[in-house]
């Protein structure tokens, strides 16, 4: 029986936006990480079946389709095509179940999944532009206004009983766990230097904040709802960046001298609230885990996407996880969230923390527009 292994899991440096990163076109930032995934695996890059590439704003400089041009910058063969999804915040994630989806259906015998956002150059929201996304049968069923993430993470804590303080120690915690990570040498497996056009290097995320403290952040304006609980501080950055992963079977892996680091063990896609868009991780991880047969308590490692932090603490009372276990290397929040790429970010961080502390199982799951998530169960080999 075909499976589907992660072979290779690489990530540029997560830049600010208008950072470092902000110089670079979104397709020559996307084959960074490819040249990347050649050089480390030392792969024939003319036996990649295909490119399957997340990108949220696919418009300017991410439209026509931003797979097969990096597929191109990255001096690749001609004949690797390359695909581009949207799965709002989780495209791809959604680009790795689809990659593992056609490694073990034998369409593909290697396949690259992984994404791009450069949110300085391509604003969120771009795509949307003066049209409403949102048709008279939408509207009728929920509302002709077009649904605010703010707004459903405010919803978030009022439901489920959040105040500002808990949030904000949820920011704090984020930004000292990246930091303790960049440290200690965590993320050096995944990252990958970036060279910039005047010759400098970029070699570290530009999002964390040291220093934080609860008083710094209760200064800051609640600007989705008055007297609200939803800021800045603790919600994910705006950002660019870029991710892929070499994904393959057990048999191809070792016929082409690959190590591979972990299985997909098991997927699973849910929706949600539309109008709150940001409750589906709780659904997609129970769905997950039945599918997988696991209980919370057999993960070892959990990485869940903080768009906001009333996502995660939520998440949390209703899973029953355990706090330490979840985004033990900091979050969105500290790092930034370059949409497109994100699903990708989080799944190479977690991989590589699998195998450097011998974690057999990690469960990663994200918030997606219209209120969707992407759950997915990894098993370390």
């Amino acid at each position: 029986m075909r499976d589907a292994v992660i072979v290779e899991a690489v990530r540029t440096p997560i830049g600010k936006r208008a950072g470092a990163l902000s110089s670079i076109h979104p397709a020559d930032l996307s084959a960074t990480v490819l040249e990347a995934i050649a050089d480390r695996t030392a792969i024939d890059p003319s036996l990649v079946d295909d490119v399957v590439w997340g990108c949220v704003s696919q418009v300017g400089e991410q439209t026509f389709d931003i797979a097969r041009t990096a597929v191109l910058s990255a001096g690749w063969p001609e004949s690797v095509p390359g695909t581009t999804v949207d799965r709002q915040c989780g495209s791809s994630q959604q680009a790795v179940h689809f990659a593992a989806a056609g490694v073990i259906a034998g369409h593909y015998d290697l396949v690259v999944a992984g994404g791009v956002e450069s949110m300085s150059r391509v604003p969120m929201g771009s795509a949307v532009g003066s049209q409403s996304p949102l048709g008279a049968k939408y509207a009728a069923r929920y509302s002709p206004q077009f649904p605010s993430q703010g707004l459903g993470a405010e919803t978030i804590a009022e439901r489920w009983g959040l105040s500002r303080t808990q949030l904000d120690d949820f920011a704090l915690l984020s930004h000292e766990r990246a930091a303790a990570a960049t440290d200690s040498g965590a993320y050096k497996n995944e990252l990958i230097e970036v060279v910039l056009a005047n010759g400098e290097r970029v070699t570290t995320d530009e999002g964390i904040r040291r220093g934080g403290t609860i008083e710094k952040l209760a200064t800051l304006a609640t600007p989705f709802k008055e007297d609200g609980v939803i800021h800045a501080g603790n919600a994910s950055q705006i950002s660019d960046g870029a991710a892929a992963l070499l994904i393959t079977t057990s048999e191809n892996a070792a016929r082409l001298g690959l190590t591979p680091i972990a299985r997909v063990h098991s997927v699973a896609v849910a929706g949600s609230e539309p109008n709150i868009m940001l409750t589906g991780p709780i659904p997609a991880t129970e769905k997950v885990l039945r599918r997988a047969g696991l209980k919370v308590s057999d993960i070892g490692v959990f990485e869940v996407n903080e768009a906001f932090a009333s996502v995660v603490l939520a998440w949390l009372a209703e899973t029953g996880a355990d706090p330490a276990l979840v985004n033990p290397l900091g979050g969105s929040i500290a790092l930034g969230h370059p949409l497109g790429a994100s699903g990708a970010r989080l799944m190479a961080t977690m991989v590589h923390h699998l195998r450097a502390n011998g974690v057999r199982y990690g469960l990663q799951t994200m918030c997606e527009g219209g209120g969707q998530a992407n759950a997915t169960i990894l098993e370390i080999i």
